[in-house]
């Protein structure tokens, strides 16, 4: 397709379902679908954490809201039958490594079944979606702890239930494609592929900048499990914008029907001390770290992935830097600790 982006035209008036529109994710894509005026149904739970970006940014009034557990079928056929939607963009799951941990049935029942629901009700109840893109995880892949990118074709796996349960989705995914949405006319469906994402409004459990930019609202230590742990790091409009390419492209040629990688640059796979250090001198006052001694289930040490595909098919670039990404962050916070306008912001 060569270097097409973000087309506003495309989204102007299309009907979109967002599940997990109340998450971090979710939000920033309901705000970015909304902007360019695309009429968006949400199907999501109430925002996991207050405050929420969700709320903050007034998107209760601006979507049309369906309040559901993706794990309830019926309801999510109901929500499909009367929304018609044209593009499903599917983001609902259960997100953290370490919750999966202790809820690990929660975990697949979510992550596995949930998208199980949506594709049947896709299949069943979807008259004119054309378009599917089912957004997994980075961790879907079974890690070997290689210093090189993962790519789209290999093994998917996992070693704690959250990481295998992505990678389930995926053979979920193939499996649909194969056999119930192999038809041109039909459903096309692809999956996306990204990790790691940053960004303002996030309040996430157990993430990193959730948990900095909090010890740093308060004034309070901060705990750093992995110090060393090396990540994708990535602004959250990054990936958006792939997931959205990847929409516009599938739209007009089913070849897209595929699973794609949407990482930064390589010089961005930074070890987590980094990202602590760096926010340490963006922010304003003194950010006090510590490190966390444990015991902590098991984390990966090094991830990263290979998104050539995504580059030389979808004319797809990560456009913001890691150091771009962070300066953004500290000013999004900022903004909220001075009780700023933060639709606005």
């Amino acid at each position: 397709m060569g270097d097409v982006g973000v087309d506003a035209s495309f989204w102007r008036g299309r009907r979109v379902l967002l599940t997990g529109n109340t998450g971090f994710k979710g939000s920033w894509m309901s705000l970015w679908l909304l902007e360019m005026g695309a009429a968006v149904t949400g199907l999501a739970l109430e925002p996991p954490t207050s405050p929420s970006l969700y709320a903050l940014a007034g998107l209760g009034d601006a979507v049309v809201q369906h309040t559901l557990d993706i794990r309830d079928a019926d309801g999510v056929a109901g929500v499909v039958r009367e929304s018609r939607p044209e593009v499903v963009i599917h983001m609902a799951a259960q997100p953290l490594v370490r919750r999966s941990f202790v809820e690990p049935r929660e975990t697949y029942e979510v992550n596995v079944m949930g998208t199980v629901n949506l594709f049947e009700a896709v299949r069943l109840h979807g008259t004119g979606v054309r378009v599917i893109i089912n957004v997994t995880s980075d961790k879907c892949y079974e890690n070997r702890e290689w210093e090189w990118g993962y790519r789209e074709d290999e093994a998917m796996g996992g070693y704690d239930p959250y990481s295998n349960s992505k990678g389930c989705s995926e053979l979920v995914t193939s499996a649909y494609r194969s056999s119930f949405f192999s038809d041109a006319d039909g459903p096309r469906l692809a999956s996306a592929r990204a990790g790691n994402v940053i960004g303002g409004g996030d309040w996430g459990e157990d993430r990193l900048i959730p948990d900095i930019m909090r010890g740093a609202l308060a004034g309070a230590p901060v705990d750093i499990r992995r110090p060393d742990a090396i990540r994708p790091w990535q602004h959250v409009l990054n990936p958006l914008s792939g997931y959205l390419e990847l929409a516009q492209a599938l739209w007009s040629d089913p070849a897209f029907a595929t699973g794609f990688n949407f990482g930064p640059a390589d010089t961005d796979a930074q070890p987590v001390a980094h990202i602590v250090d760096r926010l340490s001198a963006l922010w304003p006052d003194a950010i006090d770290w510590r490190i966390d001694p444990g015991p902590h289930p098991h984390e990966a040490t090094w991830l990263k992935l290979d998104s050539s595909r995504a580059r030389a098919r979808l004319g797809w670039n990560a456009t913001w830097s890691l150091d771009q990404a962070l300066d953004s962050i500290v000013e999004w916070y900022v903004a909220l600790r001075d009780e700023r306008d933060m639709a606005e912001i």
